[in-house]
């Protein structure tokens, strides 16, 4: 879910005053084991919003330092594409192509900018943020959701993708869409905040997807309760962090909400996931889809 645009978020002294680098994507596939090894000791961000931090260059900066690697995921092609050029430099950052459901509905993103997405999604390795939004808020345009969100599961039926994905009471429907354009096949789909009915998690697990958890997500009973019931295999972290319109963001601020992330996990699985997860985010940032299920 996207941040409201009030919500900023202070920068703190922590964050690093230079910046570090990380192999890329590509210098990771094939790499040696003991590189793969120190890889994965590291937590990962596998759903945060970096372009919306008025210094997301310098955010992407310390979270290098620190490093961890994430998905950043966007709201629209136009602002993938601004994000893309923003973040280029950083190979700790993947950037994902967005068509937000909230952006959908009100109009921002129209026909021109679901037809961009079709072009750039054809080069397009990460997917997100993309979805369906059936809240009290948005529910009226679900049909138009729907088309738009058909469209994004037909761009991705060739597979070799990572999708980050929204879905608030539409979790059927999502997959509904996912399945009728062979979008599972071949990709790796992962539910942000995942809140849909405990059947409807169930199937989502039956069809292989992948679950982004962060700390408000496991602030709710239910979140707990699904938390301790995906397999562990499939659990990912995620900060969906800056919020929208935070014109100053630290690094610390995002490595803080995963670590408490993975703590309270820990509480509700009675174990640490940190290595196996640690695992699962660098292969799925580093091989995209191939990440076996």
């Amino acid at each position: 879910m996207v941040g409201d645009a009030g919500k900023a978020r202070s920068a703190s002294t922590c964050e690093a005053p230079a910046c570090g680098s990380l192999p890329t994507a590509e210098a990771l596939d094939g790499a040696p084991a003991e590189v793969r090894g120190d890889i994965s000791t590291r937590l990962s961000d596998l759903h945060c919003h970096l372009d919306f931090a008025g210094n997301a260059r310098e955010l992407a900066c310390g979270l290098a330092d620190c490093g961890t690697e994430c998905l950043s995921v966007t709201v629209s092609p136009r602002g993938f594409e601004r994000a893309a050029e923003l973040l280029a430099a950083y190979g700790n950052v993947r950037v994902g192509l967005g068509l937000h459901p909230w952006w959908v509905s009100d109009g921002r993103c129209g026909e021109a900018e679901v037809a961009r997405f079709e072009q750039l999604a054809a080069g397009a390795r990460f997917i997100g943020e993309v979805g369906l939004d059936f809240g009290a808020r948005h529910v009226a345009t679900c049909e138009t959701q729907l088309a738009a969100f058909d469209r994004v599961a037909a761009s991705c039926a060739q597979g070799g993708k990572v999708l980050s994905i929204h879905a608030v009471r539409s979790a059927g429907d999502v997959l509904d869409a996912l399945e009728r354009r062979h979008c599972l096949e071949g990709n790796a789909c992962i539910f942000h905040w995942f809140s849909g009915t405990s059947e409807e998690l169930k199937r989502a697990v039956g069809l292989g997807c992948f679950f982004s958890v962060g700390e408000r997500m496991l602030a709710s009973r239910r979140g707990r309760a699904y938390a301790q019931a995906i397999p562990a295999a499939r659990l990912l972290l995620e900060t969906d962090l800056p919020d929208e319109g935070t014109p100053r963001a630290a690094s610390c601020d995002l490595e803080a909400s995963l670590q408490r992330a993975a703590a309270l996990l820990a509480d509700v699985r009675g174990e640490r996931l940190d290595g196996l997860i640690a695992e699962t985010s660098a292969t799925l940032l580093a091989r995209g889809a191939r990440a076996s299920n």
